[in-house]
């Protein structure tokens, strides 16, 4: 399993629109590499839902239902979407201050790259900031 994290302003899809849709296509994405670590997920891979802009938090988790096929807000074929399901709701959400001031994430896409709005994570990133949110 590989581990995500994606990023959305609250005010356009929140996880509480995605706890009460149970499911929704993640689309809209016109960054190349972005794209590329869309068209990388798996079925049954879980991201970080990441309120960007307000909050600047991880809240929780969602897993990938359906892996990448054509975004249907284009025609240009470059373009693909990826369907996610909740997971579950972190015990606590983890800032971005939080997560700047863990030498331990220094290198984490998050700080690293703040604009990219779909993000590797590594398997120990995925576990300092469940520990960060109080999660086992």
């Amino acid at each position: 399993m590989a581990y995500w994290l994606i990023k959305s302003e609250p005010f356009k899809y929140s996880w509480e629109q995605l706890e009460k849709d149970k499911k929704t296509f993640w689309d809209g994405v016109r960054n190349y590499a972005a794209r590329n670590n869309l068209k990388a997920m798996k079925k049954g891979d879980l991201a970080f839902f990441y309120h960007s802009n307000e909050g600047v938090e991880i809240v929780g988790i969602a897993k990938v239902v359906k892996e990448a096929y054509q975004d249907p807000t284009t025609d240009e074929t470059a373009w693909v979407a990826v369907d996610f399901a909740p997971h579950k709701k972190l015990k606590k959400p983890v800032t971005l201050v939080q997560i700047k001031a863990e030498p331990k994430l220094a290198e984490m896409a998050l700080v690293r790259l703040g604009r990219l709005s779909v993000q590797p994570v590594t398997e120990q990133e995925w576990k300092m900031v469940m520990q960060m949110a109080g999660e086992k």
